[in-house]
């Protein structure tokens, strides 16, 4: 997308919004852009004064089943009392709109979910400002509350109707993984994309072994980066549940420590993540082993991801970084 063509469709998002906010009879507000990545997200104002977030979803990425789904997951887990928005239906009773293509944008859906209060846990690539006893605090709640959205999930029957992606053996590193072909995506030199090719297979076997072994499988956040965990006085909060979707339990562990894997304190905050999940649910040693496993092939998934977007500002560097990254954490298992 051209400068000229981003330019006008940010012109044009507040109008989207707020036909988009008809629904739920909010039209009369002017919006606040939040963020605008996968989906472009508003804070808005409830008919009550409450804030709340609008989400307008990226056309094409997910269909209306796939979102409706991740609703009702939403409210089941905000219900079963962990700390994650929830849907508040439109005027008449639907969790999700439909809206229809227009010069400007292709046919997209929207929602509104609750308001979260917290303040990010930080910024990838930047530094974390907290004390070191206060990130090792973050991080034992942190796994407090991973542990109970999976076990509020196991005690949850989705409707006939769910539909979430997989972050399974395909999903992982089948021939269309969920994030893109990490191995021969654009950008890669043939060097880069020869070694991805040989740590493809090799991994394929290593998981499958791990498959074998009765790893917990099961509904997951499956994004728990820091821009995704909320920071309260009493509590952390979950956000952004876009890919959420079936996986391995530890495929979340491993999402919430990678990124953290340069803190001077990232071995005393993964001992807290750990102890803190096995406060509330069970993790074996045997299967903590498998965590450089699935520390790996979370990253690979970055390749694959941002290979889709070079496009977006810095991916050529972000793309080297990813590969060099992917080449540390596979030096350590092989």
């Amino acid at each position: 997308m051209s400068e000229n063509e981003f330019a006008r469709l940010m012109d044009a998002l507040p109008g989207r919004a707020k036909e988009a906010l008809q629904h739920w009879g909010l039209a009369d507000q002017t919006p606040k852009l939040l963020k605008f990545r996968e989906n472009a997200v508003f804070q808005v104002r409830l008919a009550d004064g409450k804030p709340a977030a609008l989400r307008l979803h990226r056309p094409g990425y997910h269909d209306d089943r796939t979102l409706a789904s991740e609703l009702q997951w939403m409210a089941a887990l905000a219900a079963g009392g962990l700390r994650v928005p929830a849907p508040i239906p439109t005027l008449d009773g639907r969790n999700l709109v439909t809206l229809p293509a227009t010069p400007a944008f292709a046919t997209q859906h929207a929602d509104i979910v609750s308001w979260m209060s917290g303040e990010e846990l930080g910024r990838s690539g930047v530094p974390l400002d907290h004390s070191p006893d206060r990130i090792k605090a973050i991080f034992g709640r942190i796994g407090e509350a991973m542990a109970e959205l999976h076990t509020i999930s196991d005690r949850w029957t989705p409707p006939a109707s769910f539909t979430r992606p997989a972050w399974d053996f395909d999903g992982l590193l089948g021939e269309n993984p969920f994030w893109g072909r990490f191995w021969d995506c654009q950008g890669l030199t043939p060097e880069m994309a020869g070694r991805l090719v040989d740590l493809r297979a090799f991994l394929g076997e290593k998981l499958r072994l791990a498959e074998r072994s009765g790893l917990d499988y099961g509904l997951i956040h499956a994004d728990l980066v820091r821009e995704n965990v909320l920071v309260g006085a009493d509590g952390v909060e979950f956000i952004d549940f876009d890919d959420a979707g079936y996986g391995w339990r530890m495929f979340d562990i491993a999402t919430a420590l990678l990124r953290n894997r340069h803190e001077p304190c990232y071995e005393q905050l993964s001992d807290a993540l750990i102890a803190g999940y096995r406060k509330r649910r069970p993790l074996s040693d045997a299967t903590l082993e498998t965590l450089p496993l699935f520390l790996l092939l979370r990253s690979l998934t970055y390749i694959g991801w941002v290979g889709d977007r070079l496009d977006m500002p810095n991916a050529e560097e972000r793309l080297s970084r990813y590969v060099r990254e992917a080449m540390e954490l596979a030096a350590a298992i092989r």
